[in-house]
C-alpha cells in the first residue's frame, strides 16, 4: 500500500471518528440570512430554484449522500413542478432519524418569510455542518420539504405538497419502516420563543423532546401549553411514524408578524436558534438508545 493511499485512509477514519461538533446558532442565523437574500420563494418560482442550487451546494462537502425528490403537484393554481431535497448521514444499526422543515414560503406581496421558511433552512443548513464527519448509531436524515404552504386557502389538498408526497414515497420503498422518529423544524428564530406543545405529535417524543429541554435548563422555551398543529409531520404520523412539530406560531405582538411583510431578518435571534439546535442535538443521542 502506497504512502499516500495510507495517508488517504487514515485522514477518512480520522474524519470518521469525528466528536459530535455543537449546533451554532449564529451560524444557523446566517444561513437563514443567505436564504432569505433570494427574495420571496414560492414553490416552483425562479428564486426557489436558486435556492435549491444553493442548499444542494452546500451540501456536496458534508459528507452526506444527497437525493432529489422531484413531483409534479397539482395546485388550484396549475401543475408545480416541486422538489424535496434529502440529505442522508449514515449510521449503523439500520434505525433511522428524521428532521424536516420546508424550504418555500406563501404567495404574498413582499413576502421573505425569514421565520416561515428561512428559518427552518437555515437550521437545516447547519444541521448538516454539525452533523459533518461525525459519528451516530443511526441514519441521519435531512430533509428541506417544498410546498408547505397553501397556494390559496390551507386545506387537505391545498398545503403540505413536500412531506405528503415524500411519506407516500417513503411508505412504498420502505424507507418509512426504518424510521424510529421524525422531528419537524419550523419557525423556531422568533426573538420571544415559545414552542407549541402539539398534542398532534406523537406523545412519546413529545414528552421526551421537552423532558430534554427542561434538563438543559429551556423550560420557558418549551413551555406545556397545549395545542394542535397542522404542519409537515402530519403525513408521516398519518403513515404510523412518531412524529413531531416544533413550531413557535405566536410570532410578533398578536402574531402580527405572521404571513406578512414584516416577517425579516431583523425579528430573528440567534439564540432561538442555539436553543432548538441544542435540544434536538441532545434528543437525537436520547434516541440513539431506542430500538
Amino acid at each position: 500500500m502506497s504512502r499516500q493511499t495510507l495517508l488517504c485512509l487514515a485522514a477518512t477514519l480520522l474524519a470518521c471518528s469525528l466528536p459530535a461538533k455543537e449546533f451554532s446558532g449564529a451560524r444557523a442565523l446566517e444561513y437563514t440570512g443567505k436564504a432569505v437574500a433570494f427574495g420571496p420563494r414560492p414553490s416552483g418560482s425562479a428564486a426557489i430554484h436558486q435556492l435549491q442550487a444553493h442548499i444542494l451546494g452546500s451540501l456536496k462537502s458534508r459528507g452526506c449522500t444527497v437525493t432529489t425528490d422531484d413531483f409534479t403537484a397539482a395546485t388550484p393554481n396549475g401543475p408545480v413542478a416541486m422538489r424535496n431535497l434529502v440529505a442522508k448521514f449514515p449510521g449503523k444499526s439500520g434505525r433511522a432519524v428524521v428532521i424536516t422543515g420546508h424550504y418555500d414560503t406563501k404567495i404574498l406581496p413582499h413576502f421573505v418569510g425569514a421565520n416561515d421558511g428561512g428559518s427552518s433552512t437555515g437550521f437545516l443548513l447547519e444541521m448538516a455542518d454539525a452533523l459533518q464527519g461525525t459519528m451516530h448509531r443511526d441514519d441521519i436524515y435531512l430533509v428541506w420539504l417544498d410546498g408547505e404552504e397553501a397556494v390559496r386557502q390551507w386545506s387537505e389538498t391545498d398545503s403540505l405538497y413536500g412531506s405528503r408526497h415524500l411519506a407516500a414515497k417513503w411508505s412504498q420503498d420502505g424507507t418509512l419502516a426504518h424510521v424510529k422518529a421524525l422531528l419537524n423544524i419550523d419557525m423556531i428564530g422568533d426573538k420571544d420563543l415559545h414552542l407549541e406543545f402539539d398534542m398532534d405529535s406523537a406523545q412519546s417524543l413529545r414528552e421526551l423532546v421537552w423532558n430534554t429541554a427542561d434538563r438543559l435548563g429551556f423550560t420557558a422555551e418549551f413551555p406545556r401549553q397545549a395545542n394542535q398543529i397542522g404542519d409537515d409531520h402530519i403525513p408521516f404520523l398519518r403513515m404510523g411514524v412518531k412524529a413531531l412539530d416544533l413550531i413557535d406560531l405566536n410570532y410578533g405582538p398578536s402574531n402580527t408578524y405572521w404571513h406578512t411583510a414584516k416577517d425579516t431578518i431583523d425579528k430573528l435571534d440567534p439564540h432561538s436558534f442555539q436553543v432548538v439546535g441544542t435540544v434536538v442535538q441532545a434528543v437525537l443521542k436520547e434516541l440513539e438508545g431506542i430500538q
